[in-house]
């Protein structure tokens, strides 16, 4: 059912109008679901836990990477749970003894509930799961061997991944010249510059899909000095400046501004961009009327992919020669580029902004996107395993805003990856080889595990 996703065409550039033309197109209960909400009716267990989990990730808050893996561990528990009491097909890790009859909804609603309390020890999850267990017809006794089937799956899965490097500290040192990324918010360093080490669900080797350096260059002295360069500058100054200032005139339409605020997520207390894509696929199972069995499948090889995915931006981000610097810096600074098509505008600033109104720019380099990637990874793996792009959806964004509405799986991800140059944060570069290399992570991970 797999099917290649790599090879997009690069899209060639021309100055200010470049945007145009591109066609990457309670008390004892977690927040997020008491009870089953009409939006998520009738109950059904993975796509709940998946749902629970949205209200821990913006309960907890902090980068990417983390809330990527935590969200891999709890789906694929609740895979390998599920895949032991119905065979679905070949299990992450293993599958667990099951004796005699057990309730596949006990074994599910138990897998996510152990890696739930284990990542985030801080939560409540109680209420969730005596919730999950009060929709199940199953006997006490199917219930307690579902649950023990479900408590082994997670238990394997948070010893499997114990040592995978996500704990390891790390004191990034910036290149400091120009061009290098610098901290853009007051106390804010580099964030998770050790994740591109993390080691990958989907058994890639280190580095497999890392891009090439933005431009092709490989010093930051070669690539502030291309026309390519000034014309991924100029392009992020138009379209995703805050507004207009002496020296800019910004060119965003109402629409681009709505569509980089849909897809932003970057700050604490939003469920972030993982998610968010969560979210769009809970969605489209719904639409495609999934079964527990599939839904199980569909959201672990999903759940590798988008974990997978941050491994790769991360890499690409650290641990390449050019660690690139934000939109903001190289405005501002542009007059340490020697690039005499560049000017310096100090009274730039992005459109992304915290919640009191000042600037935001994600704490870590600009290359490649984190969202991209995770665009590209989640569109792969519901085209490979829909084996359609045509699949139409509507959403609304967890920060507020219009719904907005999807005719196919890459356009809403192209939308997400075009979306930061509206939001002012990233340049076309960041965006175009995040979707690729996210592409890139789906087919690998949909061969491997579909």
């Amino acid at each position: 059912m797999s099917r290649s996703l790599a090879g997009r065409p690069e899209v060639a550039p021309s100055r200010r109008t470049v945007l145009l033309g591109l066609t990457v197109g309670a008390a004892t209960v977690w927040p997020g679901l008491p009870a089953a909400r009409a939006a998520d009716a009738p109950y059904e267990p993975v796509l709940y836990w998946s749902k629970i989990l949205e209200g821990a990730v913006k309960q907890t808050g902090g980068a990417p990477g983390p809330a990527a893996r935590a969200a891999a561990i709890m789906h694929l528990a609740m895979y390998d749970a599920a895949n032991s009491i119905v065979s679905i097909g070949r299990p992450y890790l293993a599958k667990q003894p099951v004796l005699g009859v057990a309730s596949l909804n006990a074994a599910v609603a138990t897998a996510a509930y152990t890696a739930l309390r284990a990542l985030y020890p801080s939560g409540a999850f109680d209420g969730n799961y005596g919730f999950a267990l009060s929709q199940d017809t199953s006997t006490q006794t199917e219930k307690d061997k579902g649950a023990a089937v479900g408590r082994a799956a997670a238990q394997a899965l948070l010893q499997a991944r114990a040592t995978d490097g996500s704990a390891t500290t790390v004191t990034y040192v910036p290149d400091g010249v120009p061009g290098a990324w610098r901290q853009t918010n007051p106390l804010e360093p580099a964030v998770t510059p050790h994740w591109g080490n993390v080691t990958p669900f989907g058994g890639s080797a280190p580095g497999q899909f890392r891009p090439g350096p933005p431009g092709g260059f490989t010093t930051y002295q070669d690539l502030l000095r291309s026309s390519q360069y000034a014309e991924q500058v100029d392009e992020v100054r138009v379209f995703g400046g805050h507004s207009s200032t002496a020296l800019t005139t910004v060119v965003r339409t109402a629409e681009q501004s709505d569509i980089g605020r849909f897809w932003a997520n970057d700050l604490d207390g939003t469920y972030k961009p993982t998610s968010q894509l969560y979210q769009h696929a809970r969605i489209i199972a719904r639409k495609k009327t999934l079964t527990p069995a599939q839904n199980a499948q569909f959201f672990a090889v999903l759940s590798i992919a988008l974990a997978d995915a941050a491994v790769v931006a991360w890499d690409a981000k650290y641990n390449t020669p050019i660690d690139l610097w934000r939109p903001v810096s190289a405005i501002h600074e542009a007059g340490s580029d020697a690039n005499a098509d560049t000017t310096a505008d100090p009274a730039w600033r992005p459109l992304s902004a915290a919640l009191d109104g000042s600037s935001f720019t994600p704490p870590f380099p600009a290359y490649i996107s984190g969202h991209a990637t995770f665009a590209g990874a989640w569109a792969g793996v519901l085209k490979t395993y829909f084996a359609t792009d045509a699949i139409a959806f509507s959403a609304t964004t967890d920060n507020g805003g219009a719904t907005r509405r999807f005719a196919t799986i890459s356009t809403a991800a192209s939308e997400n990856a075009i979306s930061r140059i509206y939001l002012g944060v990233h340049f076309r570069w960041d965006a175009e080889q995040g979707l690729a290399a996210g592409e890139n992570v789906a087919q690998h991970v949909t061969t491997t595990y579909l």
